[in-house]
């Protein structure tokens, strides 16, 4: 059995809305998947009880393991970065074990468990904490889904020292708009200072289309003075070191990516003391606004009829499901989370939250949409729109959508072809 937890995670980096730290570790400890599922917040928690080790995380904050073979007996390494897991093991002797591929990443929304330890090492037990009810979001859906994201953004806002500025990652697009929108409202209705909030927009040497966009959004609402545009060189947008920071070779996410940590630098040099930062990352995924064409192993059926698809993958048991990374939004979190963290921010993506998750996977998408195509792109500015009409009175502008890559800069960067994206990624750690 395990011998050993090393855990080199950070556990200040949860935000846990409903209780102490300590509580909700207590309460992973036991292994009931509805009791942890009463824990709010943003957290990846680990805890012991007596032979096994337990392990769950929300879609946010990443979480990642590892089995070290010891003399004594196999030792469990945890950590939020594969870098972070190789290093230990290279300082501590055991540098010939490493291989990303043999590390592992605690899946969302699922309690991992792990127990005895044979040769070969069994694989941990997942059992899923949060599972959200199709079909039972009713009435006003964009009231409901609009209203939770206010909910979790106030008790966020409350955790944050009264005189720390706030950021908002904008691009004027539905998600960042309606995260701005809401923090705005809240924070004017509670008679917070106004002038701590800003919205910061990427514009990579001094182009793209998002800057643009973000200004008219702003100016249509008579809000421009929040707004500020950061433009940055075109060479702070590098393949290598996005791989590097995201630690992924999916090439959506890395230029997706690669556009965070240039927005992120960019900020950073201009407020070197500035901490807290919000984004619209996970809205796309709540109201399922990915183009389907683009992607051959879709349909309208799959993404209608599996639960949390964008979010989680194809799920837990699926062949497609990947050890080392899990799939999905569980997967891809580390676009937004890792380059926040290199430039020492504290990043807070409400729509990423099982609460707001469970309003979305309430709304009866099939009924809304039947099945077609168009319509279901659509709804996400109907529903966004209509809620933040019912949270503030203000008439959201709605544009077409644009990915993050698309509308910061010229050109999409690095291209679309696989193969050198998975090169960066052997290079990063010399595999």
């Amino acid at each position: 059995m395990i011998n050993e937890v090393i855990d080199l995670t950070d556990h200040s980096r949860n935000m846990i809305f409903n209780m102490e730290i300590d509580q909700a570790t207590e309460i992973v400890a036991t292994g009931d998947p509805e009791k942890i599922a009463t824990i709010k917040g943003h957290f990846a928690i680990m805890a012991r009880h007596n032979h096994i080790i337990r392990m769950a995380r929300t879609l946010q904050l990443p979480m990642r393991y590892f089995i070290v073979k010891k003399v004594a007996g196999p030792a469990l390494l945890l950590a939020e970065r594969i870098d972070q897991i190789k290093k230990w093991l290279e300082e501590n002797g055991f540098g010939d074990q490493f291989h990303p591929s043999y590390t592992r990443m605690v899946p969302a929304h699922h309690l991992t468990e792990i127990a005895l330890v044979g040769c070969p090492d069994p694989n941990p037990v997942c059992t899923r904490f949060f599972n959200p009810e199709p079909n039972s979001t009713k009435g006003n859906f964009g009231a409901s889904y609009i209203g939770e994201l206010a909910n979790s953004i106030t008790q966020w806002l409350h955790q944050i020292p009264e005189h720390e500025p706030i950021g908002v990652l904008f691009s004027g697009g539905i998600d960042s708009g309606a995260v701005f929108l809401t923090t705005y409202n809240i924070m004017k209705t509670e008679g917070m200072n106004l002038a701590r909030l800003k919205a910061f927009t990427l514009s990579v040497n001094g182009e793209g289309q998002d800057a643009i966009q973000a200004r008219n959004f702003m100016s249509s609402l008579d809000l421009e003075l929040f707004h500020e545009v950061i433009t940055t060189p075109e060479s702070w947008v590098n393949l290598q070191e996005a791989v590097q920071t995201i630690e992924d070779y999916k090439p959506l996410d890395i230029q997706s990516g690669a556009m965070t940590l240039a927005l992120c630098r960019g900020i950073r040099e201009q407020y070197p003391d500035f901490t807290y930062l919000i984004d619209g990352d996970g809205g796309d995924e709540n109201l399922k606004d990915y183009p389907i064409e683009e992607n051959p192993e879709l349909t309208i059926k799959s993404v209608l009829s599996n639960q949390m698809l964008y979010q989680e993958g194809w799920g837990v048991d699926a062949i497609k499901h990947s050890l080392t990374f899990s799939g999905g939004l569980s997967r891809a979190c580390t676009r937004g989370y890792a380059p926040m963290q290199k430039y020492n921010f504290r990043g807070f993506s409400p729509f990423m939250l099982p609460s707001v998750i469970e309003v979305a996977e309430g709304i009866p998408y099939i009924e809304l949409t039947d099945w077609n195509h168009e319509k279901l792109y659509a709804l996400k500015g109907e529903i966004v729109s209509k809620g933040i009409e019912s949270l503030t009175g203000m008439h959201m502008p709605i544009f077409e959508k644009r990915r993050f890559q698309d509308g910061a800069a010229k050109e999409r960067a690095f291209g679309n072809a696989p193969m050198p994206y998975r090169k960066a990624f052997h290079a990063t750690f010399d595999c």
